[in-house]
């Protein structure tokens, strides 16, 4: 069983703290080399780590990072939680089903307030209310980290399960399904499948479960809790200059998808990758300007929150044996290092993301 998590007094770890003051690494010092893992393939959801390389915020918080591509929220939660990777991003709920199995990881900022899963429908079609997929066809992939929450948003959007005809395919046909008209509806992240649906210009409507009481966050930034423990500069460092990267991102969106294009040299290879880029990115700027962020430093959690995204993880996603992890220990807001924003800033950051609010209206 892992030890409790405990931070020297100066970074007491707790939701209520202030962000640490921790000094940053200067630059006499040398760079640190650290690694860092993406959830997924680079794209718009997870840029901010492009802006923050290319931009130089992590060296000036004297860090050399070296970022690697995942292959899902799961997967990079388990390598971070097992030292694999010194720091990384993934979906909040993947973080907090690993914790529940006893692996030492520590969500320690927040990129997106929702995780923006999902049912899709076509915007002409004849699923008008999310009832009206009884009777009609759903496809999902049940290994995707959406999957066990179709359940609890049909019950709490009163549709009858038992009258879906619900089938698991491959994320990779999952879309063509929907436009060929093979099915009525699919499940999955907005993230992923409104941009490819936007780049192919196919209208589609589409309910959020965060809509219906499933609270998740989207990516937020997560490491070992030991790590966390023994190092807290480098674990405050690697935060700050995230947030740097966040807040930049957030004003300056068409110029950190520049830096994005030429960092990732796949996503400049075709216009519909760029379209797919700039929505997935548009999308997280959406989940990243809450109401619930103003006036906090970039990156809070909201106590509130963790505690209810803690009882939705044992409610939908525990397994037997599982032990619920306590909310003040899964996330915490000592690392923020004092990023912050203006109203003034909040406002111009909610307006330039206000265009695709529509996608998920």
């Amino acid at each position: 069983m892992p030890r409790p998590f405990r931070l020297p007094r100066r970074a007491a770890l707790g939701l209520l703290a202030a962000p640490a003051l921790i000094p940053a690494f200067g630059r006499a010092q040398g760079l640190k080399k650290v690694s860092f893992t993406l959830p997924w393939v680079p794209e718009g959801a997870n840029l901010i780590a492009f802006v923050a390389k290319a931009n130089n915020y992590w060296a000036e918080e004297g860090l050399d990072v070296e970022i690697s591509r995942g292959t899902g929220s799961t997967v990079a939660a388990q390598a971070i939680g097992a030292g694999r990777f010194d720091y990384g991003c993934a979906a909040a709920s993947a973080g907090l089903q690993q914790a529940a199995k006893g692996v030492p990881v520590v969500q320690i900022a927040a990129m997106s307030y929702d995780v923006m899963m999902g049912m899709a429908v076509l915007a002409d079609g004849p699923v008008k209310a999310p009832k009206d997929i009884e009777g009609r066809k759903l496809a999902s992939t049940s290994s995707s980290g959406d999957y066990p929450f179709w359940a609890p948003f049909a019950a709490a959007a009163g549709i009858d399960a038992g009258k879906v005809q619900h089938s698991s395919v491959d994320n990779n046909v999952r879309q063509r399904l929907l436009v060929e008209k093979q099915v009525e509806g699919v499940t999955g992240f907005a993230t992923t499948f409104l941009p490819w649906f936007a780049a192919q210009n196919v209208a589609v409507r589409t309910f959020l479960y965060s809509r219906y009481g499933i609270v998740f966050y989207g990516n937020t930034v997560m490491t070992q809790k030991e790590r966390a423990e023994k190092d807290p500069r480098t674990t405050q460092a690697m935060v700050t200059g995230l947030m740097k990267a966040q807040k930049f991102t957030l004003l300056n969106p068409e110029e950190a998808l520049r830096i994005f294009i030429r960092a990732v040299p796949e996503a400049a290879l075709s216009r519909t990758a760029q379209d797919q880029a700039r929505i997935g990115l548009g999308l997280a700027r959406l989940g990243a300007t809450a109401e619930k962020a103003i006036g906090k430093p970039v990156g809070s959690f909201d106590p509130g929150d963790a505690a209810a995204m803690v009882e939705n993880t044992m409610k939908y996603l525990a397994a037997a044996g599982d032990a619920r992890p306590d909310p003040a220990a899964a996330f915490t807001n000592a690392f923020l290092g004092g990023v912050t924003m203006t109203a003034e800033e909040w406002a111009k950051a909610q307006q330039q993301a206000a265009e695709f609010a529509a996608l998920v209206a």
